[in-house]
């Protein structure tokens, strides 16, 4: 396997303060804390008031010494260890190229500019379409692919509330707005339209962190992940299993026959859930992991289920 290519002078830079470069790397910033008092973890650079300031780089290796945390592994025995051993260890897009950037259509000149002056992290968005009215952003975001419209309103007030609302609904992608002054109530009435509204940030890392969670929150983003992960085909049919019950009734053991009335009840279970009215997107995406779940033990029990049959001599579909 080849090394990951060695960092750039700029991606050495110590840019970000411990709150953030934990964030960046899936960490809560207290369990990164705990890791550099016990375990020296990282050689930080530090700010002239003293706080610990992260590259690029250290933020990558934080993020793979937390997959690898994740996967089993004491952190004691990673933690002097380098980037590339480290990335050797991991698997998935962690130890390759990064993750795909973010598509993001865009209102606000002052915002653009924040992006396009900030850091390497702000590659995580790929700004593909912009936008200064509301009104003009269905016209923008149209064909665009973007995956998310983020918003910025230095004085955000309950007249545009109802327009982004309608954007929101109309779109049908997830909405971050910025604001410096806005009362609560219009706050309320955007987040219970689905937005993700925030005061705007000092540090432009913390825009891609706001983006990346309203993303991850999005019911349809959440849905198209469940899909992705949808349990294995059956292996024993309606008629296989009935085949599978009515054999084991001529044997002392009848847990074939308790084995496949449960199969059968969960196959009803997971084609129902599957077929379940969805009335949003939120009701789709519960009835498509409930039909996940019941996919899951489907799997469990039908790999049970043909060892017992091969154990008692039952009959097994064809392809078994």
């Amino acid at each position: 396997m080849s090394l990951p290519p060695l960092p750039e002078l700029h991606e050495q830079r110590a840019q970000y303060r411990s709150g953030v470069a934990a964030r960046l790397a899936g960490l809560p910033v207290e369990t990164l804390r705990v890791w550099e008092r016990r375990y020296a973890l990282s050689d930080t650079g530090r700010s002239e008031r003293g706080q610990r300031l992260y590259s690029d780089v250290q933020v990558r290796r934080l993020r793979l010494i937390k997959q690898l945390v994740d996967q089993g592994h004491p952190i004691g025995a990673l933690a002097q260890l380098p980037l590339e051993q480290l990335a050797r260890m991991t698997a998935g897009p962690a130890a390759g190229a990064p993750a795909q950037p973010l598509r993001v259509a865009l209102m606000g000149a002052a915002l653009g500019r924040r992006l396009s002056a900030g850091g390497r992290e702000l590659l995580a968005l790929d700004i593909v379409a912009s936008f200064q009215q509301l009104e003009l952003a269905p016209a923008a975001v149209a064909g665009s692919g973007a995956q998310l419209v983020l918003i910025e309103m230095s004085e955000l007030d309950d007249s545009v509330a109802p327009a982004i609302c309608a954007l929101r609904q109309q779109l049908d992608i997830a909405v971050v707005v910025l604001y410096r002054f806005c009362a609560s109530a219009t706050i309320r009435q955007l987040r219970t339209q689905g937005c993700l509204v925030a005061r705007a940030p000092a540090d432009p890392a913390e825009i891609v962190l706001l983006c990346q969670s309203a993303l991850a929150h999005e019911p349809q983003a959440q849905l198209a992940a469940v899909r992705q992960v949808a349990p294995a085909a059956r292996r024993f049919d309606d008629q296989a299993l009935a085949a599978l019950s009515a054999a084991s009734s001529s044997i002392y053991c009848e847990c074939p026959r308790h084995l496949s009335e449960i199969l059968l009840m969960l196959n009803s279970f997971e084609r129902y859930s599957q077929q379940c009215a969805a009335r949003d997107a939120n009701d789709e995406l519960l009835h498509q992991q409930l039909a996940n779940a019941a996919g899951s033990a489907r799997v469990l029990l039908e790999e049970a289920l043909e060892r017992l049959a091969r154990a008692e001599a039952l009959p097994l579909p064809a392809g078994l």
